[in-house]
C-alpha cells in the first residue's frame, strides 16, 4: 500500500491521517513538537461554528483595522513595521475583496459537511471532548450592527444554514447568565462547542492504535524527491531541555507521498516543492478560566457567544474551564502573551459576567495560519505526490474533518490503494 507522510500533527494534520487509515494508506505523522496538538490546536476558542464562516475580505475590516491601529487593546492589531511578507498578503487580501460573497458561502458549505465527519469520528471512536450543542449566540449592542449582521445573515442561510434573529428578551431567554443591554441577536441552534485539544488528542490515541505512526520531536529538514519517485523525509531530532542524555535517532523515512498540514510552517516546505502558500501567522489569544467555585460555575454561560463589536468568543469547557478568545494580530511569527492583549478578554468576562470569579485564569496565544482568500489550500501541488491541507485561518476546526475527506480524496486519485496492490501482485 502506498506510504504516506503528513507533516503537522494539529487538528489538520491528525483529521487527515485518520481520513487516509481509514482509505488503507500507510501514514506517518511527523510534528516538531512532543505531543499533537500543542500549537494553534492547543486553546482555540472551541467553536465549531458555521455561524461565524464570513470571510474577512470587506473594506470595512481595512477600514476598522486602520482606525484601530492606534489601540494596543484593539480587536485587530497590525505592528506598522515593514515586512514584505505582511504587506504582500495584505495586497492579496484587498485582491480578494470581490470574492468576499462567494467565499463566503463556500465556507457556509464546507463547514456544514464538516460538522457531520467531526461529530461521526467522534462517536466513532469515543472521544470525550467537553462537546456542547447547544447553539451559538451573536449578539449586537446598536441597531448598525445588528443590520449588518442580518446582511451577512443572507449569505449564511444562501449556503445552507439555519440561523434566526432573535429579540433582547429572547437573548435572555436562551443565556439568563448575560449582562447588559442589546439591541438584538441572532442564533444558530445546530452550531457547538468543544476542547480542540482534547479532540485532537484523542483522535491521535485512535490513529495510533488504527496503526499511524507518530513522529515526534521531528523537525523537518528536507522533503527531497527520488529518483525512482516518492519522497524522502529528512528531519532533525528536536532538542529537548529535560535533564535526558539520551539521543535518539531516526533514519530518514521513504514515502510515496507527502500531506502539508503544518499550519504557519506551510508557506515554507511549500516553497523548498516549488509551490506558493501566502499563509500569514495571524495571531490569537485566549484565556481560560477555571471556574472554582460553585458561584462561578453557576455564573458562567453554558451556551456559547459571539460578541462581534468587539470579536470575542466563548465556550463552556465542562462544568469547571470557561473559554474566551479573541483578537487578531499582525505581528509575524511572534508568540509572545502581551498582558494588554489578554486584560480586555478578562475585562469582558468581568462586565457580561460579573460573578464569575477571575483569580484563575490562564492565557495563551496561538499563530492562525491565514491565506488571503480566507479559504484552505486543499489537494495536490506542482509536484507529483505533494499535497496540501492548510491555511485554515480563524476556522480551523470548523472546516478540518471536511478538508480532510478532501485532502484523502486528492491522495486516493492520485495513487489509489487497489491500483498499487494490483501492480505489486503482477
Amino acid at each position: 500500500m502506498p506510504h504516506i507522510a503528513v507533516i503537522g500533527a494539529g487538528i489538520t494534520g491528525v483529521t487527515t491521517a485518520y481520513a487516509l487509515i481509514e482509505r488503507g494508506y500507510d501514514v506517518t505523522v511527523f510534528d516538531r513538537n512532543r505531543y499533537s496538538a500543542m500549537e494553534t490546536s492547543f486553546a482555540n476558542g472551541g467553536q465549531l461554528s458555521v455561524s461565524n464562516a464570513e470571510v474577512w475580505n470587506k473594506t470595512s475590516t481595512i477600514l476598522q483595522g486602520i482606525k484601530w491601529m492606534a489601540r494596543r487593546d484593539a480587536p485587530l492589531l497590525v505592528n506598522p513595521k515593514p515586512s514584505w511578507h505582511k504587506y504582500s498578503w495584505m495586497a492579496e487580501f484587498i485582491g480578494q475583496i470581490g470574492n468576499y460573497r462567494a467565499n463566503t458561502i463556500e465556507t457556509v458549505r464546507l463547514a456544514l459537511a464538516s460538522r457531520e465527519h467531526m461529530f461521526a469520528m467522534a462517536e466513532r471512536e469515543k472521544i470525550d471532548f467537553n462537546l456542547e450543542r447547544r447553539g451559538i449566540l451573536h449578539f449586537y449592542r446598536d441597531k448598525a450592527g445588528f443590520e449588518k449582521a442580518a446582511a451577512v445573515n443572507a449569505l449564511l442561510q444562501e449556503g445552507g444554514l439555519e440561523r434566526r434573529a432573535i429579540t433582547p428578551e429572547e437573548i435572555r431567554a436562551i443565556e439568563p447568565t448575560l449582562k447588559g443591554s442589546y439591541h438584538g441577536g441572532f442564533f444558530t441552534p445546530s452550531d457547538s462547542t468543544g476542547d480542540i485539544h482534547k479532540f485532537t488528542r484523542g483522535l491521535a490515541e485512535a490513529c495510533a492504535r488504527k496503526g499511524v505512526r507518530f513522529r515526534y520531536d521531528s523537525a523537518i529538514e528536507a522533503i527531497a524527491p527520488l529518483p525512482a519517485g516518492g519522497y524522502q523525509i529528512r528531519w532533525l531530532p528536536v532538542a529537548r531541555d529535560d535533564g535526558d542524555d539520551r539521543i535518539q535517532t531516526w533514519e530518514p523515512v521513504e514515502v510515496d507521498g507527502v500531506v502539508i498540514c503544518a499550519g504557519c510552517a506551510s508557506r515554507t516546505l511549500a516553497a523548498a516543492l516549488g509551490d506558493r502558500l501566502n499563509i500569514y501567522p495571524v495571531k490569537g489569544y485566549s484565556i481560560t478560566v477555571n471556574l472554582h467555585t460553585p458561584e462561578s460555575q453557576d455564573a458562567a454561560p453554558t451556551v456559547s457567544i459571539l460578541d462581534d463589536a468587539t470579536k470575542i468568543v466563548t465556550s463552556r469547557l465542562g462544568r469547571d474551564r470557561f473559554r474566551v478568545a479573541g483578537t487578531a494580530e499582525f505581528n509575524g511569527f511572534n508568540r509572545d502573551i502581551r498582558h494588554d492583549r489578554i486584560e480586555p478578554l478578562v475585562r469582558w468576562t468581568r462586565e457580561q459576567f460579573p460573578q464569575v470569579a477571575t483569580d484563575r485564569v490562564v492565557a495563551w496565544s496561538g499563530l492562525r495560519p491565514m491565506l488571503p482568500g480566507m479559504l484552505p489550500r486543499v489537494g495536490p501541488g506542482k509536484r507529483p505526490g505533494i499535497f496540501y491541507n492548510t491555511g485554515h485561518g480563524h476556522l480551523g476546526w470548523t472546516l478540518s474533518a471536511a478538508t480532510a475527506q478532501l485532502a484523502a480524496a486528492a491522495v486516493e486519485q492520485a495513487m489509489p490503494v487497489e491500483r498499487t496492490r494490483l501492480a505489486a501482485a503482477a
